[in-house]
């Protein structure tokens, strides 16, 4: 493991795997290096890449410093950006997509960018999340109630209610509830997206360097429209739809993928 300082002093711990030029990979919420797709997916690009992961902060390894914003998430991947000495691939995939994409729209400095399912409600084929939606879950945050916190995530991404008390009984749940604090963090970066309206058109415009967007075969209409009019801003590169695979993308399924577009643009 190594770590870097932030501009707000908080410790990013991140590591890295393989040999070539950088790919920086963001993760979405609950998970971190040592819990999610991060690892195994470094493995697979490994071969082709020096590929850096990183723990959000307030995960795993990482320090956090209140009151968090995207702002300072932003940062952090400014740092590592930093730290890599290059201009780096970026990869984000849910959440992670989202602040990558809002990332690079404010400068960070990255030579193309692959988004994976960055989980926007465009239209009425899902529930809009709800305004009151981020404040409730900073209350449940702010209480020190953190299973209340997953609990409520979970719900909000799909997950039947009957088996939330079942996951409550594994040992999942406590690595979960260890991370339930950043569960704001993710939010407040696709609130906004998550009401049921159209993506605006001109609230990425400064994102210039090449981007893909991607959705799983199986995903729900709800995603696959969101992902369709995402990749719709970036006409170069048209949607690239990964067979077979649903928001818990397979590394092995992603991984041919990332290496095309990295390396052919393809």
């Amino acid at each position: 493991m190594k770590t870097l300082t932030s501009r707000d002093g908080t410790t990013i711990a991140y590591e890295t795997t393989g040999a070539g030029p950088a790919v920086i990979l963001v993760d979405g919420a609950l998970c971190f290096r040592a819990q999610g797709p991060a690892r195994p997916l470094a493995s697979e690009l490994a071969a082709h890449f020096t590929v850096y992961l990183y723990d959000r902060r307030g995960r795993g390894e990482s320090t956090d410093t209140l009151p968090s914003s995207v702002d300072r998430e932003i940062e952090d991947l400014e740092a590592l950006v930093s730290a890599t000495g290059e201009k780096p691939f970026l990869y984000g995939i849910s959440s992670g997509a989202a602040l990558a994409l809002e990332a690079v729209n404010r400068g960070l400095t990255v030579s193309k960018l692959f988004l994976y399912e960055a989980p926007f409600i465009v239209d009425g084929t899902k529930a809009p999340l709800g305004e009151d939606y981020l404040p409730q879950l900073r209350a449940r945050v702010a209480a020190d109630r953190r299973g209340a916190a997953v609990s409520m995530f979970l719900k909000s991404v799909g997950m039947p209610g009957f088996l939330i008390p079942l996951m409550a009984l594994t040992p999942t749940w406590k690595a979960l509830k260890a991370v339930a604090p950043t569960l704001p963090y993710d939010i407040a970066v696709v609130t906004e997206f998550q009401q049921g309206r159209p993506l605006p058109a001109d609230r990425w415009t400064k994102v210039k360097v090449p981007t893909l967007v991607a959705v799983g075969g199986k995903s729900p209409p709800w995603m696959k429209n969101a992902m369709a009019a995402l990749a719709g801003l970036f006409p170069a590169f048209p949607l690239r739809i990964i067979d077979g695979q649903t928001h818990m993308l397979n590394p092995e399924a992603a991984a041919p993928h990332l290496i095309r577009f990295f390396q052919e643009g393809l």
